[in-house]
């Protein structure tokens, strides 16, 4: 639950033109799409209208009983929203939108840095999969909810999707037996042969594979995936975040690698 200070709320309301019940330019129909469209929530449930019904009062409600890294990214969204649509308050000038970007972001600022969960922006669906779509929110629910022992079942399924994702683009498909550690072995080789890495790198990655071939274990034995004694909360953070963060580097390779095709069939 966020700590919002009475003065930031005010900030809050600035932002998004909520003096009057409303939220920026929403009908009720379209916050409640924004909302299930960017974040699988229903702001139209009972438990935000505690406050009121108004659309302004709903999100005030969200603000105050949901965890810190959610409201975050809620506000962050809403914002971006906001620049999509040009959307100006009533009588702002330029200066005024300025300085309520500038509130708004220290209130999102001081809001993550005091969140302490594990950071989630590499896991995201990379194909059109239903399947894959809702074990990425379940992730993101419980990283949300700093309940990073709980994540750690689903981080390693969501691996073992996305390693074998990209080894079938590569012409080198898997079977279901193969588990995740020879999934990264074989995936790190194709890299090193795609491109020129620094030794540095190399060897981090190479590292990598002894990671995931421990996380098998952790996932096995010290995870909710069985009947186990789950790893203490701080101790899952911290292999949360770095799976995670082989996993953000490995959409940096992807991402280079498909912009560097896209400039080679530009050129043809």
């Amino acid at each position: 639950m966020v700590q919002i200070k009475r003065s930031e709320m005010r900030q809050i309301d600035d932002a998004f033109a909520m003096g009057s019940g409303y939220v920026l330019n929403f009908s009720d129909r379209t916050m409640s799409e924004w909302f299930e469209d960017e974040l699988r929530i229903n702001i139209d449930d009972q438990r935000y209208k505690r406050r009121g019904t108004s659309k302004a009062n709903r999100l005030r409600a969200f603000i105050e009983d949901e965890p810190a890294p959610l409201v975050a990214r809620m506000l962050r969204g809403l914002w971006a929203h906001r620049q999509v649509i040009a959307y100006v308050p009533y009588g702002a000038t330029p200066e005024d939108c300025k300085r309520q970007e500038a509130n708004l972001f220290a209130i999102i600022n001081r809001i993550e840095s005091g969140a302490g969960t594990p950071a989630i922006d590499a896991v995201v669906a990379f194909t059109r999969d239903e399947t894959l779509e809702e074990l990425v929110q379940a992730i993101r629910r419980d990283a949300e909810a700093d309940k990073p022992q709980a994540a750690l079942d689903r981080l390693h399924t969501y691996s073992m999707k996305k390693f074998a994702h990209l080894l079938k683009q590569r012409g080198a498909p898997t079977n279901q037996e193969e588990p995740l550690h020879s999934r990264v072995g074989r995936y790190v080789k194709l890299v090193e042969a795609e491109r020129e890495l620094k030794p540095i790198t190399k060897q981090i990655m190479k590292n990598c594979i002894g990671i995931f071939q421990s996380y098998n274990d952790v996932r096995n034995s010290h995870s909710f995936a069985h009947d186990n004694t789950v790893v203490e909360k701080e101790e899952a953070r911290f292999i949360f975040e770095t799976v995670v963060s082989m996993l953000r580097f490995v959409r940096s390779v992807e991402t280079a690698r498909f912009e560097g095709e896209g400039a080679q069939a530009a050129s043809k």
